[in-house]
């Protein structure tokens, strides 16, 4: 599976994120400057899933007609100790995560 991390995920968790997985910073794909809908499009035709800490994304876009998915990692702060814990629970979710989806991981979920 292609993973994007989103430009407010730390890049520090990329490593943590390839277990099985492709997984390209923004900045890597190429990315940088693009606003969510406009980035959701170009990211639906290489990836597969956009990662991201943006809680607010899942109601400022509709992806239902996208072939892509959205992974959000919920948690008090964005630093990578403070990520790094939703890390195994993130891979479960996936493994059935399906284009349209927008999943949120918590520390309690």
């Amino acid at each position: 599976m292609r993973l994007l991390l989103d430009e407010c995920v730390t890049r520090y968790l990329k490593p943590d994120l390839e277990d099985g997985h492709e997984v390209l910073t923004i900045k890597e794909a190429g990315f940088k400057g693009l606003e969510n809908g406009e980035l959701l499009r170009a990211a639906a035709v290489s990836f597969d899933v956009l990662v991201t800490v943006d809680k607010n994304i899942q109601h400022q876009q509709n992806i239902a007609n996208l072939p892509i998915a959205i992974l959000i990692l919920s948690s008090l702060f964005t630093r990578y100790d403070s990520l790094k814990p939703l890390v195994p629970r993130a891979l479960e979710v996936l493994k059935k995560i399906r284009n349209g989806e927008i999943i949120v991981v918590e520390a309690d979920s």
